[in-house]
């Protein structure tokens, strides 16, 4: 980066990913990749998601790591936000809930609310 406008540039076009105006009916896939995230098994998850957005062949979907998401009890933690800022937070996700998460959510459009953080708090 050399100028002050590289920078920006940067910066836009990083806006633009979170932002998803790029993507039409764009999903994101946000996975807490805080240190209690990893320890709780997060990494195989995340390699998971993108494993079967790509067997599914599934297009305009983001795939992301993120920080702490504030729930250490209830890692992996995985955010489905949709293109209208939806967000969907599913907590204790392994593979296998990854997978289902991709098939049900993703593909079928049905939430799995037995499986989101604010059925599994009450």
């Amino acid at each position: 980066m050399k100028s002050l406008d590289d920078l920006q540039k940067l910066r836009d076009k990083a806006k633009r990913t979170m932002d998803m105006t790029d993507l039409v009916d764009g999903v994101r896939i946000q996975v807490g990749m805080g240190t209690c995230g990893i320890a709780a098994g997060a990494r195989p998850v995340l390699q998971k998601f993108i494993d079967e957005v790509a067997a599914h062949n599934l297009h305009n979907i983001i795939i992301t790591q993120v920080g702490c998401m504030g729930e250490c009890a209830f890692e992996p933690i995985v955010e489905i936000v949709e293109k209208d800022g939806t967000k969907t937070t599913y907590c204790k996700v392994g593979k296998r809930l990854a997978e289902e998460i991709v098939e049900e959510h993703l593909i079928n459009g049905n939430r799995l609310d037995a499986y989101m953080l604010s059925t599994i708090k009450r």
